[in-house]
């Protein structure tokens, strides 16, 4: 029996997470012992961005199995803010080595050590690139076939990868070139700089999804659009969406000529409702039916807070 897009999606998901651990397993071997050969502070950057990234592919293989979860007695809405959390854990997993990594550069400023063995090191970050590269590939065919939001963050976050260890090996090329070991921890303090932007991107991607940010607006618009595009459609209000991790949800009130029947109100709600399920395919969506025209004070009440702030 073929098997349902539901359950390719989530095993592409999975392979995905997988991928991402071994790729970073390798990597944290190869690089540590080229640090040894080397004594590279640029190097030990790469080789703890490697150990975060491990930790980092960990948590979010969880996450994502966890956010696969069905929706179950204890969770109505599903499973998909464990991405979230799992995103939130990368970002202090990141912070902490950049914070260790800023450290380590300033006590080589200050005490500094020859690098050696400049070519072992240039070429351990050389398969670094090539395996990240294939890695990244996989899983911008992850994300373009289901749109998994964790495995899009982990994707950036390789992406950046790759310019570290572009940087790394210009690191090691000219200091080798100039003799001048500062070079080396000067790279490691802007690799660390890096490495605080993107936990900072990533934090904030993370707390949007647990504070239930609104969907950007552009997306609560073609909602709108797509609401009173109906024929019968009167309008609507209290629209509230939000992103789950990896599903939305959309609610709203519809409103709609007071005189029709309870039944023909369903049916223009459920068609409604598919509208919008074929233009956001991961969305639930729920829509409250009512007159046209009727006096909402929790409407009211809401625009007019909406007014002060």
């Amino acid at each position: 029996m073929d098997e349902t897009v539901e359950t390719r999606n989530a095993r592409l998901r999975q392979w995905a997470t997988y991928g991402s651990v071994a790729v970073a397993s390798t990597l944290i071997a190869t690089k540590l012992g080229a640090y040894l050969l080397t004594a590279s502070v640029s190097l030990l950057s790469s080789l703890i961005d490697s150990s975060t990234d491990l930790m980092a592919s960990v948590v979010t293989l969880l996450g994502v199995r966890t956010a696969l979860k069905p929706p179950d007695r204890s969770h109505r809405f599903g499973h998909g803010k464990a991405e979230g959390l799992a995103a939130l854990a990368q970002s202090a997993f990141v912070s902490g080595s950049a914070v260790f990594l800023v450290i380590e550069a300033i006590g080589r400023l200050v005490n500094p050590l020859p690098i050696q063995e400049s070519a072992a090191g240039v070429a351990v970050m050389v398969l670094s690139m090539v395996l990240t590269a294939a890695l990244i590939t996989f899983q911008r065919h992850v994300v373009r076939t289901t749109g998994s939001i964790a495995i899009g963050a982990d994707r950036l976050h390789y992406s950046g990868d790759l310019l570290m260890n572009g940087a790394v090996i210009t690191s090691l090329l000219v200091t080798q070139a100039t003799d001048i070991v500062q070079i080396d921890s000067a790279f490691a303090l802007a690799i660390a700089a890096f490495l605080i932007w993107g936990a900072y991107g990533i934090a904030c991607g993370a707390l949007d999804v647990l504070m239930d940010r609104e969907l950007p607006q552009e997306e609560r618009d073609r909602v709108k659009r797509i609401v009173l595009d109906h024929a019968e459609s009167r309008g609507l209000h209290d629209l509230r969406t939000r992103h789950s991790g990896n599903g939305r949800f959309i609610e709203l009130h519809l409103e709609l000529d007071g005189g029709l029947t309870l039944e023909h109100s369903h049916d223009i709600a459920d068609q409604i409702e598919r509208r919008l399920v074929e233009a956001f395919p991961d969305a639930e969506v729920l829509i409250h039916q009512e007159p046209a025209g009727l006096d909402d004070e929790r409407l009211d009440h809401r625009i007019a807070a909406a007014s002060a702030g």
